[in-house]
């Protein structure tokens, strides 16, 4: 049984989540996003949004252009600004506080299906195997793609994490709320810019974005990077931040390793 009021809270959470729609895409939607406070900050996945501007659709179909003030491929968030003010932000909660059972709730755009609702119960918290050391949200949730970017609340609607991903299982993962407060107060580290898939020899790359240090570079889709898990391609690449990264690779079928040299940005502090 759903708790008392929940319907209020349930609008509540929709009014603060948005529709992030990136390039090219489809009236459909490329994910969501959650407006943390009501002076223009809404964070997304990084996944969502790959271009420097992209349209943020609020819940009273007003749209509006926004610009990516802060990025960070490897706990997959972004932080957008839109000029905008009064907007209805989403109140938060550390997730290190739940307990597995509590209810949670899930507002995105799946589909296509704006402000779309789902329930379940948190399922616990922690890292995941084959997806480094970084801890989640585990929750027992039906998500759909379109849901990436998206609030996870707890029964009060205070956001616990950004939904991200569905595992083997159907089990939903999301970024838990304490590390987006850490992403929100630190310095825009340095990227490749490039979309990766943990695989068993190493970092699959799924995706090299546009006038990027890995285009530049030459890594193309498909390229298998070795001997790396994403822990430890982040903390390379904070290391390597404002001179050269080497990366040892396999391309297409070939056996052969290679090795590419990427410059990686110096990383840059967001102005006040």
């Amino acid at each position: 049984m759903l708790p008392e009021g929940f319907g209020e809270v349930a609008e509540k959470l929709r009014r603060s989540t948005v529709q992030v729609l990136s390039g090219n895409r489809s009236s459909s939607g490329s994910g969501s996003g959650i407006i943390w406070d009501a002076s223009g900050t809404v964070i997304t996945n990084a996944h969502v949004a790959r271009d420097e501007q992209v349209r943020v659709e609020l819940w009273d179909g007003r749209s509006l252009s926004a610009d990516v003030a802060a990025r960070d491929a490897y706990a997959d968030l972004v932080k957008l600004r839109v000029c905008s003010s009064n907007l209805p932000a989403a109140a938060w909660r550390e997730s290190s506080s739940l307990r597995t059972g509590e209810l949670a709730i899930a507002v995105g755009n799946p589909l296509g299906f704006v402000g779309a609702l789902t329930t379940g119960v948190v399922h616990g918290a922690g890292s995941v195997r084959g997806l480094g050391r970084r801890p989640w949200v585990h929750a027992a949730i039906r998500l759909a793609p379109g849901n990436s970017g998206g609030p996870l609340a707890d029964a009060a609607g205070r956001v616990i994490g950004v939904n991200t991903m569905v595992v083997a299982g159907g089990l939903a993962l999301a970024i838990p709320s304490e590390r987006v407060v850490r992403f929100l107060e630190q310095e825009s580290r340095p990227a490749l810019g490039i979309a990766i898939r943990p695989v068993k020899e190493g970092l699959l790359v799924l995706e090299v974005n546009p006038n990027s240090a890995a285009e530049r570079a030459s890594l193309m889709v498909g390229d298998l990077l070795l001997d790396l898990t994403l822990d430890g391609l982040s903390e390379a690449i904070e290391d390597a931040a404002g001179s050269v990264l080497r990366l040892r690779f396999r391309r297409g079928d070939r056996r052969k390793k290679r090795e590419v040299s990427v410059a990686v940005p110096a990383p840059r502090r967001e102005a006040a």
